[in-house]
């Protein structure tokens, strides 16, 4: 593996110290943690793509891009409510 280096500022380096901390980690490992779990936009919409064919072939059910975007938008206000009560 080569290493790279990444620049960002005092304050990032410093939160990303102390999630890395409260995780018993170090920085570069949270780091790639979250590279090798986040998506990219078409890796998304592949997926969801994957999810409604499967839906329709075991379920019989068809998922409009209507419905798709409604559940998205209340997953995502549940999920920022959430975060808020966190906080």
């Amino acid at each position: 593996m080569s290493d790279a280096m990444i620049r960002v500022s005092a304050e990032v380096r410093d939160r990303l110290a102390v999630l890395a901390e409260s995780r018993g980690t170090s920085i570069r490992s949270l780091v790639q943690e979250f590279a090798e779990a986040t998506l990219t936009e078409e890796e998304r919409r592949e997926r969801a793509e994957r999810t409604r064919a499967y839906l329709a072939e075991h379920f019989g059910v068809d998922v409009s891009d209507e419905e798709s975007a409604a559940m998205g938008a209340r997953l995502r206000a549940a999920f920022a409510g959430q975060q808020g009560a966190a906080a």
